[in-house]
């Protein structure tokens, strides 16, 4: 740094670090490159940060200097960049005095004549670009050369030519003879004679010999090369806009140059070494607002939310964010006029005088189009209808134009020249795209032929692949199966558009490539079209694949024809579906006989993530959804369809918290990693990242008002922490909890702010001035009457205010409580549920209603006036993390550990019925009936018909939860056990019941009908099985096991067969109550057994890991079967007596050898995504079809496997999880089972 610069730096450092606050003055410097961003760390640090980085700027060069100036500048502190700005260095060491802008008075003499362009009135610096021009004219050296900066009409190329001449070395060492800057534009003959008079006229002056002006354009050019080689030795040309090769031969007479234009070839016509610089068409997001603030004289913070929409729709041109900053310094409230003119392409109303050639934009664009061929301008109105920021194969525009790809690639590359097109070279193939700016010029020129030319794109599709579709191997695959239904539906192709968009089979290819979301998104885009005569039918596909979402979104991919099977019959999925399994052979199909009972209560249902979903909310205007978890990304997407619009890799743990601020511009999230970090809602870019928390920080949440942006955050360390974005600092810390705080909310008012805590209490926070207000024991309402609230522990784990602020809902335990915020007295409580834990709660915007999410997969939604339960709402397999209202309520939403999201109806749910089935039933196939026992609403039991979903008998309520259940074989009598103990034996003809008896005193967990109805046998958590001839009121206890019975199984000639957890398996006999034979199998619970058809074999399988068979006669191992990695749960004979199947809780079957003990088949080891088990879970229950060639089995859905190959045939993915076993019908055609929601299914294959 010049001695003069460190000296005025030193001499007002104590003004400069007393008023500085260094936070935006480093993301300048940043931006210019003088400062790393460990230096900002570095800073950062420090309590003295104004002090740091003075230090650190006086150990640097003049740039920083003179960053430094401009960011005291550009921040508002004019006061303190005045005392600065006599320091300002010259641009690089030489001579003359140093000016204002840090140009020496050689630069500034020099470029003054040599007619270079003054910096405009608002000016931004982009060093990256300027290097580059500045790196390129220094590779001509000495030598005679070109330079051509090129690119799209706007993209700043002059400003940024300019720029880089105001550099005193560049000019001193490389261009002492000067540079000479001629701005062509386009010129005929006369015109090009006129420019180069006036060079040569410029070039003289100084002469004594006076000569006349050249007479035509060679004798000018002979001038002008003397003129250059004896005269101007060493110096630059600069030909600003150049549009014609032509134009360069007059120039082409050994000088150094450099020229910008739109077209990339211009030099290929002349001679000597070239060099390019690309000017990219955009800025970045924050140059622009910088541009703005600067035109309107405000700081970025301060500038109105219109602000960020009119830079994103200038699509970062310089240009066109220069024209509208022009015009609203001169109309400084036309900041929503001029938004709504850009938004609706009014190109023509944005004009504005300036130094720029062109008026207004579309003027600009025009006038390279009109430099094409003419039979070239009709190739490049046939990309009007391209879609925005997608980039082209080769290969479509080779379908749309009916040639070749080197003739195609030739077209486009004339464009590429003129800056008119992209090209992105991905491996051997080219990709085009065009501009947004050009696009809607384009789209607005052609507006009245764009159908026309959507109709023409969808015929050449259809002639080149006439009744087939795309493979993936082909490049223009992914373009047709994006994009086909935008271009009918922009050709208006009725027909067409509904043959394609209500095709099953091109929805499973669609699907399969890029899941469902797109899809869900044409069918709301495209509704107007679709629903002229055919609404139900797009109503039917869009909740089809709104609600299989999260299973077409995973690997392998499902068989969709089977999901569509599971659609109401009237739907046209159904249909369809049907038709397509009974046309396909080699494949079955399973019919869901009675799903017509089934309500699906939510509107969608997506998997972003790869593991538990933590929290998830809606923007303010209820479009777009955030999302994290313990995959540590964020994910933003669309509401209605679940298109993913944001994906971040946004922390080194797992995301705790995500909140959209109230103008839905930010992003924040919140993170085990102890950070807290802003991101831009739509670009994905961090704005910051906060790190004074000591612990992980579990929520963070923004303010209710626009305008103002404050972040509330708490953490593990106990503390809460305030944020202002516009100051980027902590602005408060709040502090008063014990142990960590678990959840922050602000008022509706935003004047308080409420924290939940470890330490059982829930603290109320005055924000302005971070006080503590008030405090609320909330341990105090769940110690008993001999407790003192100290021995009580109590997690605070969410809080939610009502609409008006007046009052606060508290969850903790198993409770809700309802506060009023002034007097903090309790209003209500209630205790939710006896059995799980509230992990969140919100209050639903109109009071009444409040949503409970609960650690058993549900959620419910409380009427907190009448303190009822509205609505229980069943769908996610696993715990439920969050659940969050839409702005207006009419909607909510849930996140939990199965990786999903659903989306529901709030009114929906709310007449809905949360009576389920209990996964205990019992099934007896019975003359082509299938009968079904089962537990209804905990205290009823049901037997219902399962071909027709009816049901047949529908008892009077229990005093006492029903446990389980079964039926006798001639389905005269049922008998059910019960949570008190109880087990009673009932006739089915009336449900009237016949029999009692107080059995056990813990929940019966089995009971079984002897084959002659005689006995009831049963069995509950404890070592003894009961045989009860209820008829004679007689019982047998069966005695032997020293731990809690698992299961038994009844036997010929009235034996039985049970296994417990002590590791044995006994035979009994049921008479005597006597112990026939006693098996010691396992070191570890036996958890399962299995009866050969011939009756002389039995398996067994444990918690060891291990199978067994036994021999009855010898009672000694035949075989001991090793390999399972987890529990093997179950298993099961073939009927041929050969084969042997195990399943596991890692999801794995294996098919062994009886004789042998050899493996045979390791069922489909595939995972899916991030190793998700094969069978979603345990594999619980397994059945051999009569021939011996099918195994179905049972776990987190169901799966049928060929036993001759080992691979999977069918899936049928239930709604639920959990199956706990499977009814098989004898001839292997109907199929039972209930999941964990409650829902039963009863399937028929096809």
């Amino acid at each position: 740094m010049d001695v003069k610069s460190r000296n005025y730096l030193l001499m007002n450092r104590q003004a400069l670090e007393k008023d500085i606050k260094t936070s935006y003055i480093m993301d300048r410097m940043i931006s210019d490159e003088v400062l790393t961003l460990q230096e900002e760390e570095t800073v950062k640090q420090q309590r003295e940060r104004a002090a740091m980085l003075i230090n650190i700027i006086l150990k640097k060069d003049n740039n920083s200097y003179r960053s430094f100036y401009n960011a005291l500048l550009h921040e508002g502190y004019g006061d303190l960049a005045a005392l600065l700005q006599d320091g300002i260095p010259a641009t690089s060491s030489g001579n003359g005095k140093s000016s204002m802008d840090g140009m020496t008075s050689y630069v500034k003499t020099m470029l003054c004549e040599g007619g270079v362009p003054q910096r405009p009135v608002v000016f931004v610096t982009r060093p990256k670009l300027v290097d580059a021009i500045k790196q390129k004219l220094c590779c001509l050296g000495s030598d005679p050369g070109w330079v051509t900066v090129y690119g799209m009409a706007g993209c700043g190329k002059t400003v940024l030519t300019a720029e880089a001449l105001r550099d005193h070395r560049l000019l001193e060492d490389y261009f002492p003879g000067g540079v000479h800057w001629i701005s062509v534009g386009k010129q005929d003959k006369a015109g090009l004679l006129i420019k180069l008079q006036n060079l040569c006229s410029r070039l003289e002056h100084d002469s004594t010999l006076s000569q006349r002006p050249p007479l035509n354009i060679d004798e000018a050019k002979d001038r002008l090369r003397l003129l250059m080689l004896r005269k101007y030795p060493r110096s630059l040309l600069i030909l600003d806009d150049i549009w014609d090769s032509w134009i360069l031969k007059a120039f082409d007479n050994q000088c150094q140059i450099l020229i910008t234009s739109r077209d990339r070839s211009v030099t290929d016509a002349v001679a000597g070494n070239k060099y390019e610089v690309h000017v990219e068409s955009g800025l970045v997001h924050e140059k622009g607002l910088e541009i703005l603030s600067l035109f309107v004289n405000m700081k970025i913070s301060e500038l109105p939310e219109q602000a960020n929409c009119l830079v994103r729709e200038c699509k970062g041109s310089p240009l066109v964010i220069s024209l509208i900053g022009a015009l609203l310094r001169d109309f400084p409230s036309r900041w929503e006029y001029y938004l709504k003119q850009l938004q609706n392409k009014q190109f023509k109303r944005i004009r504005k005088s300036s130094s720029y050639d062109y008026e207004a934009l579309d003027e600009a664009m025009s006038i390279s189009v009109e430099q094409l061929n003419d039979n070239y301008k009709d190739y490049y109105k046939d990309l009007s209808i391209l879609p925005k920021d997608v980039k082209v194969p080769t290969k479509v525009l080779c379908i749309l134009w009916d040639m070749e790809t080197e003739e195609v690639e030739d077209i486009l590359q004339e464009f590429v020249n003129k800056s008119l097109l992209f090209c992105d070279r991905n491996g051997k193939s080219f990709h085009y795209y065009l501009h947004d700016l050009q696009l809607d010029f384009l789209t607005e020129k052609n507006r009245n032929q764009l159908q026309e030319l959507h109709k023409n794109i969808v015929n050449q599709y259809k002639k080149y692949y006439k009744l087939n579709t795309p493979v993936p191997s082909q490049e223009d695959c992914m373009y047709w199966y994006n994009f086909l239904a935008y271009h009918m539906a922009g050709a208006n192709m009725q027909k067409e558009l509904r043959d394609l968009m209500f095709s099953l089979d091109w929805i499973k290819a669609k699907t399969e490539l890029v899941g469902p979301a797109h899809l869900i998104h044409e069918y709301v885009e495209y509704s107007s079209i679709l629903d002229q005569k055919y609404s139900t039918v797009r109503e039917n596909f869009q909740e089809f694949l709104s609600l299989n979402g999260h299973l077409l979104g995973r690997q392998p991919f499902p068989d969709i024809i089977q999901l569509g099977l599971c659609q109401p019959e009237t739907s046209e999925v159904y249909q369809q579906a049907k038709l397509h399994a009974q046309r396909e052979t080699g494949t079955f199909y399973l019919e869901w006989i009675n799903k017509k009972s089934l309500k699906n209560l939510y509107r969608l249902v997506v998997r972003p993530h790869r593991d538990a979903v933590y929290h998830a909310c809606f923007s303010k205007d209820r479009q777009r959804i955030a999302s994290c978890g313990a995959d540590k990304t964020l994910q933003v997407f669309k509401a209605e369809s679940g298109e993913r619009l944001l994906e971040i890799s946004a922390h080194d743990d797992e995301i705790l918290c995500c909140a959209f601020s109230a103008d839905g511009e930010f992003v924040a999230t919140c993170s085990a990693d102890k950070k807290v970090k802003i991101w831009n809602s739509r670009t994905g870019q961090c704005r910051c990242v906060y790190e004074e928390h000591s612990e992980q920080v579990n929520c963070c949440q923004f303010n209710n008002r626009s305008g103002q942006y404050l972040l509330a955050t708490c953490s593990s360390d106990t503390f809460i922490k305030l944020w202002d974005l516009n100051k980027k600092y902590c602005r408060n810390t709040m502090m008063g909890h014990v142990n960590s705080v678990n959840h922050c909310r602000f008022s509706p008012s935003d004047e308080y702010v409420a924290s939940c805590s470890t330490d059982g209490t829930v603290k109320l926070w005055e924000v302005r001035s971070a006080n503590e207000l008030k405090s609320i024991e909330i341990k105090d309402f769940f110690k008993n009457a001999d407790e003192q609230s100290d021995d009580v522990e109590v997690l605070v784990k969410c809080c939610s205010w009502s609409r008006n602020g007046d009052m606060i809902l508290v969850v903790a335990k198993n409770k809700l409580l309802l506060f009023d915020f002034k007097t903090c007295d309790l209003l209500t409580q209630v205790i939710v549920s006896h059995h799980s834990t509230i992990q969140y709660c919100d209050f639903c915007p109109g009071d009444e209603l409040v949503a409970v999410a609960l650690s058993h997969c549900s959620v419910e939604l409380w009427n907190i006036k009448s303190l009822s339960k509205v609505a229980y709402c069943r769908g996610h397999m696993s715990w439920v993390h969050c659940v969050t209202f839409s702005p207006d309520g009419s909607l909510f939403l849930t996140s939990s550990d199965d990786q999903t999201i659903r989306i529901w109806e709030t009114k929906k749910v709310c007449k809905s019925s949360d009576a389920v089935l209990k996964s205990k039933l019992d099934v007896v196939f019975h003359n082509g009936e299938v009968m079904i026992l089962a537990i209804y609403d905990q205290k009823h039991l049901q037997l219902i018909n399962g071909n027709t979903d009816s049901v047949i008998v529908h008892t009077a309520a229990q005093e006492s939860p029903i446990s389980c259940c079964c039926l006798s074989e001639d389905l005269k009598f049922a008998a059910f056990g019960q949570e008190s103990g109880t087990i009673k034996v009932l006739q089915l003809l009336d449900g009237k019941v016949l029999k009692s008896q107080e059995a056990y005193r813990t929940p019966v967990q089995h009971c079984r009908f002897t084959s002659d109805c005689q006995n009831l046998v049963s069995s509950a958590h404890d070592s003894v099985i009961q045989v009860w001839n209820w008829q004679l009121n007689e019982r047998v206890f069966l005695r032997g096991h020293k731990e809690a019975i698992k299961d038994f199984r009844l036997l010929e000639n009235s034996e039985l067969l049970s296994w417990s957890f002590d590791g044995t398996v006994k035979v009994w006999n049921v008479t005597t109550g006597n112990t026939e034979k006693d098996f010691a199998c396992h070191g570890g619970a036996v958890l399962s057994c299995a009866v050969s058809p011939d009756g002389s074999k039995f398996s067994s399988t444990s918690a060891d890991k291990t199978a067994k068979i036994w021999s009855f006669e010898s009672s000694s191992v035949l075989r001991e079967l090793k390999g399972h990695e987890a529990c093997v749960r179950c298993c099961a004979f073939s009927p041929n007596n050969k084969l042997l199947a195990t399943g596991d809780d890692k999801g794995e079957i294996r098919i062994w050898d009886i004789l042998t003990g050899a493996l045979l088949h390791f069922c489909s080891p595939v995972t899916v995504d991030e190793g998700e088990p094969t069978h979603g879970g345990w594999v619980t229950d397994l059945s051999f079809s009569p021939d011996n060639k099918m195994l179905v089995s049972s776990g987190g859905y169901l799966k049928w496997w060929s036993v001759t190959t080992g691979e999977s045939l069918q899936t049928f993915y239930t709604n639920g999880t959990n199956l706990k076993s499977i009814y098989v019908s004898p001839n292997f055609k109907v199929y039972v089972t209930v999941d964990n929601l409650g829902i039963l299914y009863v399937l028929r294959k096809l």
